[in-house]
């Protein structure tokens, strides 16, 4: 039977023991706000994602979407679990108050969704675009487009979609055709008409809400009736699948049929194809948002909400298939001890224990990095340094989207194996979740343009915030030097990020193809360094509280992701600065 096996131990220590979620508590915007409040979240959400969730996770991996005259239709069970956890309020957990929202602090909310995702990883795609979707119309909208788009979706009335990719351009938005024409002014705001078509579009249609609000980047034209060239000419616009009741110019053309993360639909969108005449005419009627021209500036708020919720959702496939399987060796009869005349359960093998504890290492320190962004978001938001919140938090963006993406499949690669045979059958979960999580690490822009970003933009030219997050880095190697099982850990930890220091420096300027062809194992090292600090941090939490055994499994994971992990950070850095193979090689002989 499909489970998804939730330790909430495991949440509770990374809030509350690790992160002192509490301390936020007495800041204003939390004040109405308590441990009490916060478990009681906690306790909906983990009751709601194994009640109505997981149920539907195998059922919307056996039918998928389907597209008929109508629209698209997803599975009962999937629409049902979207609009209970609209109804449970869940929605609007970050939202300001007057926006009819919880005010919770992000990093709470983050540890309610890690439940969904790791329950039914596609029907909480509907919600985390929602709220990422509203989220940018109520900080960069008029009043009146926060009150017509952003509440009802914070309400649960209508979800909302990001609609960003074109067939011909994928991540190069520079490159994307979709027009938008001015077409007057109503009470909400400059109204353009939209013409073209968008690609790999998730929930642009389905049959849980009436309405769904898109929001979708074009370009509007320039003085001789052209698009604007470059991503200067990229404006952002409101585009609603309902006008007054009635059909915008936006239908769906075509599903993407995955390999997993199937409950969702996958979309192929026209705009302004004629399909409908809202006003009497064709076009698809769409709000600008802010003015011209701040388009991708805007969505690049939404995209990194996205980048770190893809993150989360990999840890959490990967949590699962790493309870699944730990569950699995400890019940498995397979092989007898030595001195042994029965089968013993295979957790007994030291290859299954290695494969167990490195899924540990991976999916707990992929969690850890995830609420760790999510507190650098409620600092930037209510804290004493918001500006220095916000350099960390934009340095670790592409490893927060990506080390959880490669490292949560790796996981669940091990889960399969564990599993032997029966783990690449249907009969179990894992060999879906791997399935599932194929996908995360091209959702959002794919591992080599995060590693692009992480090279070209921030390593490259903000030593400020490499050098902030050096000194936390610092703080904790020193604390982890008056425990002798840790100290070791903690020279290697500063052995590793003197290596990026130099890494960092050495590729500053100017930047040339040499170091963009290592941006993916600079990426992978730089990502494994950080989560290297994060277990060694986690480690010393977990030694000031009540030793027991699941403290002793942290202290554990910390030691083996030193051990067999971090000398991978040398390797990659190396590959990263040193090797000219993939730019040297001409296109013919690969």
């Amino acid at each position: 039977m499909s489970n998804y096996h939730l330790n909430r131990r495991d949440l509770d220590f990374l809030l509350f023991d690790w992160l002192k979620v509490e301390d936020l508590l007495a800041r204003p915007r939390f004040a109405d706000h308590s441990r009490e409040t916060l478990d009681a979240v906690l306790d909906l959400s983990e009751g709601l994602a194994a009640d109505v969730f997981v149920p539907a996770y195998k059922p919307a991996d056996h039918r998928e979407p389907w597209l008929d005259e109508a629209g698209v239709h997803v599975i009962p069970e999937i629409a049902d679990a979207v609009r209970q956890y609209a109804a449970a309020g869940l929605m609007a957990g970050t939202f300001d108050a007057d926006l009819g929202g919880m005010q919770l602090p992000i990093v709470a909310a983050s540890a309610s969704m890690a439940a969904f995702m790791a329950a039914n990883i596609s029907a909480s795609a509907f919600p985390m675009l929602t709220m990422a979707n509203a989220r940018l119309i109520a900080t960069f909208g008029t009043p009146a487009q926060v009150a017509a788009f952003a509440q009802p979706q914070i309400a649960g009335e209508a979800l909302g979609t990001m609609c960003l990719s074109e067939p011909q351009a994928g991540s190069s938005l520079a490159d994307i055709t979709t027009l938008a024409t001015p077409d007057g002014q109503d009470s909400l705001g400059a109204r353009y008409r939209l013409r073209g078509g968008k690609m790999w579009i998730s929930g642009a249609d389905h049959d849980i809400t009436a309405d769904i609000v898109h929001l979708v980047l074009a370009k509007t034209p320039g003085p001789d009736g052209k698009p604007l060239p470059g991503v200067k000419g990229i404006s952002l616009f409101i585009v609603p699948k309902l006008l007054d009741g009635a059909r915008n110019d936006v239908v769906v053309t075509g599903l993407n049929h995955k390999m997993g993360y199937r409950g969702i639909p996958n979309t192929v969108l026209a705009f302004g194809d004629g399909a409908h005449t809202p006003g009497g005419r064709p076009g698809a009627v769409g709000y600008l948002v802010g003015e011209v021209g701040q388009g991708l500036a805007q969505m690049f708020q939404m995209m990194n909400e996205a980048r770190i919720n893809v993150g989360l959702g990999a840890a959490m496939l990967g949590y699962r298939g790493y309870r699944q399987s730990l569950a699995y060796a400890q019940e498995r009869l397979q092989g007898r001890p030595a001195g042994a005349s029965a089968p013993a359960p295979i957790i007994g093998h030291p290859d299954v224990r290695n494969m167990l504890l490195a899924q540990k290492a991976y999916v707990e320190g992929a969690m850890a990095l995830i609420f760790y962004c999510a507190r650098l978001l409620d600092e930037e938001q209510t804290g004493d340094d918001a500006e220095t919140a916000r350099r960390l938090l934009d340095l670790l963006t592409p490893a927060a989207k990506t080390w959880p993406s490669e490292m949560g499949l790796a996981a669940n690669d091990l889960a399969i194996q564990i599993h032997g045979g029966y783990g690449y059958t249907r009969d179990f979960d894992v060999e879906q979740i791997y399935r599932d999580n194929r996908l995360n690490p091209i959702h959002e822009g794919t591992t080599g343009v995060q590693g692009i970003d992480l090279v070209g933009r921030k390593l490259a030219r903000d030593p400020q915030a490499l050098a902030e997050l050096r000194t936390l880095i610092e703080a904790t190697a020193a604390a982890a030097q008056n425990h002798p099982d840790l100290a070791q850990n903690a020279q290697a930890l500063l052995a590793a990020w003197e290596q990026i220091a130099a890494f960092a420096e050495a590729i500053a300027s100017p930047l040339t193809p040499h170091a963009l062809a290592g941006a993916t194992s600079a990426l992978r090292a730089f990502g494994h360094a950080v989560v290297g600090w994060l277990w060694l941090d986690q480690a010393l939490a977990a030694k000031a509280l009540p030793a027991d055994a699941f403290t002793a499994g942290k202290v554990a994971a910390c030691r083996f992701f030193f051990e067999q992990e971090m000398p991978r950070v040398a390797l990659w850095l190396d590959l990263a600065a040193g090797s000219d193979i993939a730019v040297a090689l001409d296109v013919e002989g690969f």
